[in-house]
């Protein structure tokens, strides 16, 4: 029976982390989908804006209030969460604050944890009235429904619930060492959950290595359950903002990949000594599928980015197209194209690993036709991205498939193409009526 806490304590351990690890393989799987590209290009400056980004946190701070209680939970989450690694010795060995004997380097780091822990509580109430009280436009959009709210608060009090037991912990902690008690040695320093010890004043010796027990046990599951719930919710960007930064795109904001089929016949057209009628050399790739309609033709840093996703909803609100009330909303396209790559996840898991033709694809039954065409192209969502999601890439590559595959533009879009085509010029005018209007009085 002595070893029984332990023994629980690693069935917990085990069946956590093993949990987590098969939530990682799906995900790779899912992932890994979408079509092969090459991003071996430039590493030192990918590394450079991984370090930025998502380790400096520099396009949060854009907005400075968000931006630094982001930095204050983030920081805090990475720091305090130090400690699990005493927890899981503590819990696996039965020994108390393995690390006391750091003394007086180990009384810092616990009064840094517990600052620190007071600090992310604050700053997760602001997010909440943030949230819910005053309710930020970009926070009530449709796609936001539902549960993505619902997500999203679950997560801050997730995150407040774990500190609160954090602080707890040591408060019970605190008053057993005031008192002596044999298993709870001097060590750390607790100038917030000094704070709270008055409350406890009074216990007896076993209530308070009750309090301080269940407290420590709920702490840890708690950290457990933070981690696996992360598959589902959209706080994956804590795991995947590094990959996802060092992976965005690094050509210029306004240069769009072109296809080489397509660039061949180009170049084969404007060649004066080519043979139009020329069969294709037969190595010549041509792809099975001009741009994409699901989520398997498009490629598996698109679909890293739609796991990324915040849904923040910075890219939405800089959206113009959205500011002028039209449907498109840059972070749908992502929570979309995440949605329809779970479903085929799912899909190819109920079919023993092959894919079963469920009917559906992500164009029309996620993304409409409509919130394609309200896209100006401008980049202001990819600028605005914290984590380096590229939704227009998304876009272009379904308006692709539409104007490639089923000559499916918008009206306006053919009747410009037929006029340069024909005139050489956006406007149906013949080339040599062009200058008329400067010869008006």
């Amino acid at each position: 029976m002595e070893y029984l806490p332990n023994v629980i304590f690693a069935i917990l351990l085990v069946f956590g982390i093993g949990y987590f690890a098969r939530n990682v393989g799906r995900l790779k799987r899912n992932i890994f989908l979408g079509k092969d590209v090459d991003v071996s290009d430039n590493k030192p400056l990918r590394w450079k804006n991984m370090a930025k980004i998502a380790l400096g946190q520099t396009k949060m701070v854009v907005r400075p209030i968000p931006g630094i209680l982001h930095i204050i939970v983030y920081v805090g989450f990475v720091i305090i969460n130090i400690e699990v690694l005493e927890i899981i010795i503590d819990g696996l060995f039965g020994t108390h604050r393995i690390f006391a004997g750091l003394g007086k380097v180990y009384d810092f780091l616990i009064a840094s944890f517990e600052i620190l822990a007071l600090l992310v509580i604050i700053a997760v109430v602001v997010f909440w009235i943030r949230r819910n009280v005053i309710r930020l436009q970009r926070f009530l959009k449709p796609e936001m429904e539902g549960w993505p709210k619902k997500d999203g608060n679950l997560i801050l009090y997730i995150e407040v619930v774990l500190m609160l037991l954090f602080l707890t912990m040591n408060a019970a902690d605190f008053q057993l060492q005031q008192l002596g008690s044999a298993h709870y040695v001097q060590a750390g320093a607790f100038p917030v959950s000094a704070l709270i010890a008055p409350l406890l004043q009074g216990m007896s010796e076993a209530n308070l290595i009750l309090v301080e027990r269940i407290a420590w046990w709920l702490h840890i599951s708690g950290i457990l359950f933070f981690l696996n719930y992360l598959y589902y919710s959209k706080h994956l960007h804590i795991l995947l903002a590094f990959p996802n930064t060092y992976y965005g795109k690094l050509r210029p904001k306004g240069q769009f990949k072109n296809l080489e089929a397509v660039t061949n016949e180009v170049k084969l057209m404007m060649d004066p000594s080519a043979d139009p009628f020329a069969a294709p050399a037969e190595d010549a790739p041509v792809p099975e599928k001009f741009g994409a309609s699901d989520v398997k033709d498009l490629d598996w840093v698109q679909l890293l980015n739609a796991y990324t996703c915040t849904e923040c909803g910075r890219c939405t609100s800089e959206c113009p197209a959205n500011q002028t009330g039209k449907k498109l909303s840059p972070r749908k396209i992502m929570m979309d194209t995440r949605d329809r790559l779970e479903e085929v996840g799912k899909n190819i898991d109920l079919n023993k690993g092959t894919f079963k033709d469920d009917g559906k694809q992500l164009l029309d039954d996620y993304i409409t036709r409509e919130e394609l065409w309200a896209c100006t192209s401008c980049n202001a969502c990819v600028e605005a991205c914290p984590v380096s999601i590229d939704p227009l890439s998304i876009i272009m590559d379904m308006r692709q498939y539409l104007v490639m595959e089923q000559s499916a533009a918008p009206s306006d879009l053919n009747n410009m193409m037929g006029n340069i085509e024909n005139n050489g010029a956006p406007w149906p005018f013949n080339q040599m009526d062009r200058l008329n209007w400067s010869q008006e009085s």
